[in-house]
């Protein structure tokens, strides 16, 4: 890599946070499959749209992890201001999809 060797301290401390985005990714993978094979609805269709969209969401946020951390390590040993990230795609991603199903689930309900 070009640039200076940044503090030691720094570069675990972005590994942690990579490691932390990857957690986070997979709890919401785990969590749809989850909802795919325990939550029951009266439509098939609701299942999915309940489950499909923490697992896209936590697919996506593992493929932009390791280029945050990459694109942070590269700042670093410029020394350069670090780059904007995910945390404001991930919030209104998972407010979204919260809304969503919230909106499903009554309307299963309703109907159920």
């Amino acid at each position: 890599m070009e640039g200076e060797e940044p503090d030691p301290r720094f570069t675990l401390a972005n590994e942690r946070t990579y490691l932390a985005w990857n957690r986070t990714a997979l709890a919401l993978v785990g969590g749809g499959l989850a909802a795919a094979q325990l939550l029951h609805f009266d439509s098939e269709a609701i299942r999915l749209c309940v489950s499909l969209p923490p697992i896209a969401l936590g697919g996506g946020l593992a493929a932009v992890s390791y280029r945050r951390w990459e694109a942070n390590e590269q700042a670093m040993r410029l020394g350069r201001p670090l780059p904007a990230g995910p945390p404001r795609v991930l919030a209104y991603g998972l407010a979204v999809m919260a809304v969503a199903i919230a909106v499903l689930v009554i309307v299963d309900a309703v109907h159920g």
